[in-house]
């Protein structure tokens, strides 16, 4: 990883027969982090997702934030956590990132300090640890935005046979500029239902431009604050597995569908549309305009604190292709 944008640049893992390869797609160069596109691998924030038409009220004062996605505001906007320098320091089995934003920075209110705790665990775990606090009330929703690729960053495969069971029983619809409607749907009936397990490229024709749609974790049984699963996903033909975990209520299954094979990567290879994808922790898109969605408000005297895990692993039981 790297301080810049608090971004993980390359996971590397074993496939079944043990050829390891980064499954996340990014570059080589630095220059190419720095402008970054398309958000590979970087922290998201101080609001991860859209924000509808850049604006949100806190007690009667109106925000106005960038529209830097057609009207809305998406990412924290342009100058957002993925553009910004983190102080770093090894702790332990992780690394420590700092950052601190200065009151009205992106149009956000309060001076907010935050650390992410980027570390490996002894069973093939990744763990993101979020915290913040603020001078004044404001809204926070942070992620991470990495893309995968089980079958290797640069296989020049797209992901339609990677399989995912999501015990996700609900999704939140959205309009055709991605802002939910504010309605909470059961996914059964639909190409979003992966509760029995099902490739991406199943029912994906099905979606406008693919996957891009938050799902809601289940969380019956599991006490705020705690890790939850939200779903495993395994390429059938290397044996690869990435299983999620978060306390977060929400997340972002997006697959890739705005790359378009212009952005070339590591070794020189364009990911082409579909190439990788994202599964983005979150509080739901929009929360702060939407009365049904939980709270991303957090006050002076309050702590966002925010885990999720991923784990990797192989499944000895691939599909050989030879």
């Amino acid at each position: 990883m790297i301080s810049f944008g608090a971004i993980i640049t390359g996971v590397r893992t074993p496939d079944a027969s043990g050829k390891v390869d980064d499954i996340t797609l990014g570059y080589n160069k630095l220059e190419d982090w720095l402008t970054n596109p398309t958000y590979f691998g970087c922290a998201v924030g101080r609001v991860g997702n859209r924000v509808a038409n850049a604006t949100f009220s806190l007690d009667g004062t109106e925000y106005k934030l960038e529209a830097n996605n057609d009207q809305h505001a998406l990412h924290g906007g342009s100058g957002g956590f993925h553009k910004r320098h983190w102080g770093s320091a090894v702790e332990g089995n992780g690394v420590k990132l700092t950052y601190v934003s200065a009151d009205m920075e992106e149009g956000y209110p309060g001076e907010l300090t935050t650390t992410i705790t980027y570390s490996l665990g002894e069973d093939n775990e990744f763990g993101i640890n979020y915290k913040a606090t603020t001078t004044k009330k404001t809204i926070v929703n942070l992620t991470n935005h990495s893309y995968f690729n089980l079958a290797g960053a640069g296989s020049g495969k797209t992901h339609f046979e990677h399989e995912m069971h999501m015990a996700c029983r609900g999704f939140t619809p959205v309009g055709a500029d991605l802002i939910p409607t504010g309605e909470v749907s059961s996914v059964e009936g639909t190409p979003f239902d992966f509760r029995e397990q099902k490739s991406f490229g199943a029912e994906i024709g099905k979606v406008d431009n693919g996957y891009d749609h938050n799902y809601c974790v289940n969380r019956v049984g599991v006490a705020p604050g705690h890790l939850a699963h939200v779903c495993t996903v395994s390429e059938p033909a290397s044996g690869r597995t990435l299983a999620v975990k978060t306390t977060e209520p929400g997340c972002q299954f997006y697959c890739g569908g705005f790359l378009d094979g212009t952005n070339v990567g590591r070794e020189g290879k364009a990911y082409p549309k579909y190439g990788g994808f994202c599964l983005e922790t979150q509080h739901y898109p929009d929360s702060i305009n939407q009365a049904t969605f939980e709270s991303i408000v957090v006050a002076p005297g309050q702590t966002y604190d925010s885990t999720t895990v991923y784990t990797f692993g192989v499944n000895s039981k691939r599909r050989r292709d030879d």
